[in-house]
């Protein structure tokens, strides 16, 4: 009876282990040599998202939300967003080699009772607050360490809840993980920073991570799409392959590494009707200032190069419609059309 019910909880326990999750998504900070660090990411979810890349110059006057307490600013640096439904920043990379990349975190709960008399900050900009205004890592973390804002417009796609947590890099290799545990946000800032994926939260991954990293890779390497197979597969291979300081060489590798922990396009099982596919893929070059971007669906990757942008301020926010991109390859900044501001979806 006793072995009975131990089957019985383990069943139990693999069964809540391998729930099907609806979102998911992988990134990789690859540090080619002293001087070459590229930030790669594949963007899961269980539909297409739309998804077009802006670039926005200095001096924009910038709102946290269309409430009066809002959170303001005036941007300082130039950047490039990548934006879905053309509402709200996922990730993006701007002028000064600072990358932000915004991943789905299934326990995150941004704020709690201390928090609400505080300016609001949309989900929707937050990703461009920290860019418009931060140069490093460290200028990034010591703002977040001392929050003046509560998080707003946590929901999208009709309702999904946008539990979110990110990843600071910049051009030194310095990074960062920041998440928000119960309203309280828990920055790990530290230079091992190197794989990304969801749940749980990062203290817990890397747990798992080293378990994995006893059995030792070149043994045995977990295979499913599930968040801490990625993590512990991207992990293993960004340890063991070459780092190496040309772009090019560099970029295929950190390709190679992503096209490993994606899911496949039109992935289904039976019986687990959410599960994500990889929708597209982006690349940080934070070295040399291009912005790639790579959609499934596309026959080829495009990138953006910031140092070839206008920045200065005044000058037109540009646009990169991907809907209107077939056969696109390379560099894409002829493909960019002046145009509005997107609209937040606050």
């Amino acid at each position: 009876m006793a072995i009975r019910k131990l089957i019985a909880a383990v069943a139990f326990a693999a069964m809540a282990f391998v729930a099907p999750e609806s979102q998911a998504c992988s990134l990789v900070a690859y540090r080619g040599d002293s001087t070459l660090v590229i930030v790669g990411r594949s963007l899961d979810w269980k539909t297409p998202i739309p998804t077009n890349l802006y670039v926005y110059p200095r001096g924009m006057q910038k709102v946290g939300n269309n409430t009066a307490d809002a959170v303001k600013w005036t941007s300082r640096y130039g950047a490039v967003y990548a934006v879905g439904y053309d509402g709200g920043v996922t990730e993006g990379m701007n002028e000064k080699g600072l990358a932000v990349n915004g991943l789905f975190c299934k326990g995150t709960i941004y704020n709690n009772e201390a928090v609400q008399n505080r300016p609001d900050m949309s989900l929707s900009v937050f990703v461009a607050w920290i860019l418009d205004n931060y140069a490093t890592t460290a200028e990034a973390v010591e703002a977040l360490k001392k929050p003046d804002f509560k998080i707003s417009g946590s929901t999208f796609d009709g309702g999904t809840a946008a539990t979110l947590h990110w990843s600071i890099c910049d051009n030194s290799g310095d990074c960062a993980v920041v998440e928000f545990d119960n309203g309280v946000i828990k920055v790990y800032d530290n230079s091992d920073v190197r794989v990304f994926t969801n749940d749980p939260q990062y203290p817990q991954m890397l747990a798992i991570n080293n378990y994995w990293q006893g059995i030792g890779g070149v043994n045995m390497l977990p295979g499913t799409v599930k968040s801490p197979d990625r993590f512990v597969r991207a992990s293993f291979f960004e340890q063991n392959v070459e780092k190496n300081g040309d772009s090019e060489t560099a970029l295929a590798i950190v390709r190679s590494i992503l096209m490993n922990v994606s899911v496949p396009y039109h992935y289904e099982v039976n019986g687990e009707p959410n599960i994500s596919s990889t929708q597209w893929r982006s690349f940080a070059n934070l070295r040399d200032k291009c912005y790639y971007f790579d959609i499934v669906t596309r026959l080829g990757v495009v990138f953006v190069d910031l140092t070839k942008c206008d920045l200065r301020k005044g000058a037109q926010v540009m646009k990169l419609d991907t809907s209107a991109m077939t056969d696109a390859v390379g560099c894409a900044n002829s493909l960019l059309t002046p145009s509005k501001p997107f609209t937040p979806m606050y």
